[in-house]
Order: C-alpha cells, then structure tokens, then sequence
C-alpha cells in the first residue's frame, strides 16, 4: 500500500490564552485553538468571513515556547499534522472524538500581545526527529555586535 500525505499549513490568530500542563513523565503539552479565516462572496454578491477554529497541540520545547510566548490573539504559522483520537465518556459512556493539529514547527508573526505592533516576523521552531527545538534564524543574519545591540534589545 502506498504511504500517505498528513501535513497541515495554518495561518491564523490565537483564540484564548494556551493551557499548560505536564504530564506524568515530565513532558510540557500546550493546548490552545487557533483560528482562520476566509472570505467568499454569498449568493447576494457580498462578502462574507468565514471563520474555521483548529484544536492545536504542542509538546515538550514548543510548548515551552507556546507558554513563553504565545498569548489570546497572537498571529502563528503552524506546520503539522492531523490527528484523531477518541474515548469513551465516563458519564455517559459514548464514544467521543476530538480532531487536533499536532504542531511539528511553528513561526511567531508580528501584531500579537507583548511583540509590538509592526513586528514582522519572529522566531521560527521546528521539531526533528530526536523531539529536540531549535531556533531558526537565516544565515544571512547581521550579527550587529559592533553597534551595541545586545539580546535586551530584542523583544521576545
């Protein structure tokens, strides 16, 4: 059988503060939504927003990251994948099921909370195989060392 495709590109604003929790092992987990939006014409010719909400998990470094950084409106470019799972509810003994987005890398844009207004872009974080973070910055970065700019200045 041939190898499936499961990837997922999100642009959207963060809907609420991310929730934050450890699990039994140590590892962080960062639960927050995330929503786009598109726009369309309706049947009478005028535009529309439509907005779609997205159940977005992040483990261990990204979720440091999410809880550091991340915030009710912040703008995020997300890379996952999709995954279902289910179990059965302890009331009432059905079967339940929720859809979430488990982000493998993750870009803070500019215009959220606590980034300054006219922020373009931030900090980029990517998950590998070994589960370990890492920052990416382009190597065509300026280092600027000479002109006193120090990592207080930077504001993330």
């Amino acid at each position: 059988m041939a190898k499936g495709v499961n990837k997922v590109f999100l642009l959207g604003n963060v809907g609420k503060d991310p929730e934050i929790r450890s699990t039994a092992s140590g590892t962080t987990v960062a639960s927050f939504s995330l929503a786009t939006a598109e726009r369309a014409k309706d049947q009478q010719g005028n535009w529309q927003d439509k907005t779609e909400w997205h159940n977005l998990v992040a483990f261990n470094r990204t979720a440091e990251i999410v809880r550091d950084y991340v915030k009710k409106g912040t703008q995020l470019f997300i890379e996952g994948r999709i995954q279902t799972r289910s179990w059965d509810d302890k009331e009432s003994g059905q079967k339940k099921y929720r859809t979430e987005i488990l982000v493998n890398e993750m870009s803070l844009l500019g215009g959220g909370p606590g980034r300054g207004e006219g922020s373009s872009s931030g900090g980029g974080y990517s998950r590998s195989n070994t589960t370990s973070f890492d920052q990416r910055t382009p190597a065509s970065t300026p280092d600027y060392a000479d002109q006193g700019i120090t990592d207080d200045d930077i504001p993330f």
